[in-house]
């Protein structure tokens, strides 16, 4: 048992040793121009919202930017990667104008998709982006090809990004459950977890567009149809009005 013990011990510091050591580039945050024409180019969340709104959808990229470490990892990133990274972080919590991140302080960016061991190489690498635990407590991985497909891509329901910063918000009441309570008001909660596991009915018998990633629990449920809510407002409330009015409430109240 002992000899177990320590064998554990080895492998998490051994791996502890082997992230730390990769090849890092940090990037240092780009001007506010820069910032301004990336958004107007890329992200259409921004370029939909009014004068007031752009301003304050500047300064939350800014602050969250400040606070964030944004890290290349075996790959160089640009200003485009940061402000993308950023706007990710923003777009879910936009509505809630306290709101501040207390569960991450790096974003690490992986030039494509990786496996369960972080391996950019070989079979098995189908991860595109995770949110850390244990020794990546507070830090996220994203893949950058992917984290690019989901703002470049204006037809698609999806955006990488988008998911795994829905998971932090899922995750800062303390279960990542496809319940954001800190969000979510208490007369919203039966509503939400009842229609999310009739749609998950829907897709298990193959009559629903959302992505079937979803139905693997009740947290990949939330994150998957926030990407098509945020991407595809207009489609959503088309092919699933009640399920958009529901994360209307979560995402956008009042």
């Amino acid at each position: 048992m002992v000899i177990i013990i320590y064998l554990c011990a080895f492998l998490v510091i051994g791996w502890i040793v082997f992230m730390l050591f990769r090849k890092k580039t940090p990037f240092t945050q780009p001007g506010l121009e820069v910032e301004q024409k990336l958004l107007l180019q890329h992200v259409v969340f921004y370029q939909e919202l009014n004068a007031a709104e752009k301003k304050r959808f500047e300064a939350s990229l800014r602050l969250f930017l400040q606070q964030v470490r944004v890290t290349g990892v075996n790959t160089a990133i640009d200003d485009m990667d940061a402000v993308l990274v950023a706007a990710s972080a923003i777009i879910p919590i936009f509505a809630f104008k306290n709101w501040s991140y207390t569960n991450i302080h790096e974003v690490l960016i992986y030039p494509g998709s990786f496996d369960g061991d972080f391996h950019l190489q070989g079979k098995g690498r189908n991860t595109l982006g995770m949110v850390g635990n244990g020794p990546m407590q507070n830090v996220m991985i994203l893949s950058r090809q992917d984290l690019r497909n989901g703002f470049l891509n204006a037809t698609g329901k999806s955006n990488t990004g988008i998911h795994e910063f829905v998971h932090l918000v899922d995750k800062s009441d303390g279960d990542t459950d496809g319940l954001p309570e800190v969000l979510l008001q208490h007369q919203y909660a039966i509503p939400w977890m009842k229609r999310m596991h009739q749609e998950i009915g829907k897709m298990k018998s193959g009559k629903s567009d959302i992505n079937p990633y979803a139905t693997t629990n009740d947290a990949e449920f939330l994150a998957v149809t926030a990407e098509y809510f945020f991407k595809q407002p207009q489609l959503m409330a088309e092919k699933h009005p009640e399920l958009f009015a529901l994360l209307q409430q979560v995402f956008t109240p009042g």
